[in-house]
């Protein structure tokens, strides 16, 4: 069977990792790229099979463009800490690797998401999905600090089973993600936008919510639906009050 590397990107997940790791199980080499983690996630990696590589955290494209050359193999599967794989998922991939001549270059897999112990089913979540196995040589992160995804020249496809993606730990940890994509969001968006204006931080904030609560459904998944909705609004409104103070040569 062809053989992939797994890898890990991490930083202080140490309630996550060791659940991660047995979730790649599977795989032929784990790596573990950590940002330099000051808990118990190193230790633990390594204490549950995975070669730990440290590297200084910018963005998580670029991270993940710095280990993927490092793999051994020629297939990557790319698994964040607080994501899981399921059985099925695991068989429908090992059922492709049987048959490597039949396989794309990258596959799209999509996502199962829960928040606040629940899984969403609506909230402009139900058509997450993302590239997570593809070939080392043929495939890299687009140079962008926030949602980025895999780039390639070659035959793209999508799997039939999900990756299950637990976004919360608890609410500091939720806003403190939040605050840091919305710095590196800002930053994305620093060249696209020339004034940061009313309609930046009213118009696109409430048309956000809109979206993820009554076009996206949002409302059929309560209560959980609403903060998401309402969270995903104050994502737009705080990206461009931190993209007003960079142009105003404010840091952030």
């Amino acid at each position: 069977m062809t053989k992939v590397t797994a890898i890990i990107p991490s930083f202080n997940e140490e309630h996550n990792i060791v659940q991660a790791i047995a979730s790649v199980e599977w795989c032929d080499e784990i790596i573990v790229v950590d940002s330099f983690s000051t808990d118990n996630t190193v230790s633990l990696a390594k204490k549950n099979g995975a070669t730990v590589v440290s590297h200084e955290y910018i963005h998580s494209a670029a991270q993940k463009n710095w280990i993927i050359p490092q793999a051994k193999h020629e297939w990557i599967f790319l698994l964040d800490a607080d994501e899981r794989t399921s059985p099925k998922l695991i068989d429908e991939i090992e059922k492709l690797l049987a048959k490597p001549e039949q396989m794309a270059d990258s596959y799209w897999i999509h996502r199962e998401n829960h928040f606040l112990g629940k899984k969403i089913n609506y909230s402009g979540w139900q058509n997450d999905k993302v590239i997570r196995l593809f070939k080392r040589d043929k495939c890299r992160y687009e140079n962008k600090k926030v949602h980025a995804e895999v780039i390639t020249d070659g035959k793209v496809s999508t799997l039939k089973n999900k990756i299950i993606h637990f976004t919360y730990k608890d609410f500091n940890h939720y806003m403190d993600k939040l605050n840091r994509y919305t710095s590196l969001s800002a930053k994305d968006y620093e060249s696209k936008t020339k004034k940061v204006t009313f309609f930046h931080l009213w118009i696109k904030p409430f048309a956000r919510f809109i979206k993820h609560y009554i076009l996206k459904l949002g409302f059929l998944d309560g209560k959980e639906g609403f903060i998401i909705s309402r969270l995903s609004a104050y994502t737009v409104f705080l990206r461009y009050v931190k993209l007003d103070r960079i142009k105003k040569g404010e840091s952030i």
